[in-house]
């Protein structure tokens, strides 16, 4: 995790919300570091996580894992973390014999609509067990990235519906988070993205959109982060902006036009 965003939103793994829906955007940028950010996030901060990795595989994330101080690895043999791994299952969707309905079994369903399956394995994975077993502290579905599924052909309103039962389990029932990423493609004729955003924004407690510079590349400023936080009906939503570089191990923030590579 990185130490400079979590006191952004003010928050630690010691003291992290539960309750909440987190909506990571990118656009013009790759806002991928805010996945592994929150992944490493609740890892130390001892939750059970089923990540749903449709993007990578699980290889990437562990390397990037070390790097933040976390074992994917081990955190998976000890059974805190349920990681399912997309890249892989799809090509055992098309050519392995399924036993057993697959999570991603929508794939080989023409014209597919529904993404009950995928849920059912998140409900599975995060069910809560005996208390003498209990050993993390709520649960954390992860999903990198919700475009991913627009791609594979399924319509905005069953994504938004695949959230709405996640949010009803996790958030409301188990008393957990749930973190998702979504790609703003910025294109007028993407309806659906488009669709799927304005829906999952106004679901959400907290938004974060990674953005590209308006002026272009820059070796010292990689982008700008914009960060809304959301609040029942009667309060007045909080929005700030910082500039951002990514480095090595770490991401680092300031305030627009701040950069300590300028000054």
């Amino acid at each position: 995790m990185f130490p400079e965003l979590n006191n952004l939103l003010n928050t630690s793994p010691d003291r992290a919300e539960q309750g909440k829906l987190t909506l990571l955007c990118d656009s013009k940028t790759d806002g991928s570091f805010l996945v592994h950010h929150f992944l490493s996030f609740y890892l130390k901060a001892n939750c059970k996580v089923c990540f749903v990795a449709l993007l990578q595989s699980f290889s990437h994330y562990n390397i990037v894992g070390q790097k933040l101080g976390v074992n994917l690895t081990m955190a998976r043999e000890r059974g805190q973390l349920v990681f399912l791994e997309g890249l892989k299952s799809t090509v055992d969707i098309f050519f392995q014999t399924q036993e057993e309905p697959h999570p991603l079994s929508f794939l080989r369903e023409a014209g597919a609509g529904s993404l009950q399956p995928l849920y059912e394995f998140v409900r599975e994975a995060l069910k809560p067990v005996d208390r003498e077993e209990a050993t993390w502290r709520f649960p954390v579905l992860l999903v990198d990235d919700l475009s991913v599924l627009l791609s594979l052909g399924l319509g905005a309103v069953a994504v938004l519906d695949f959230v709405h039962y996640c949010r009803a389990t996790v958030c409301w029932e188990l008393q957990g988070n749930v973190v998702a990423l979504l790609h703003n493609s910025g294109e007028a004729e993407d309806e659906e993205n488009d669709l799927l955003l304005n829906g999952l924004s106004h679901q959400s407690h907290l938004i974060l959109q990674a953005e590209g510079l308006s002026t272009g590349f820059c070796k010292d400023v990689h982008g700008q982060l914009k960060i809304l936080w959301r609040f029942p009906t009667g309060r007045r939503d909080r929005s700030l902006t910082y500039q951002y570089k990514i480095q090595d191990k770490n991401v680092s923030f300031f305030a627009k036009g701040m950069s300590p590579a300028i000054l």
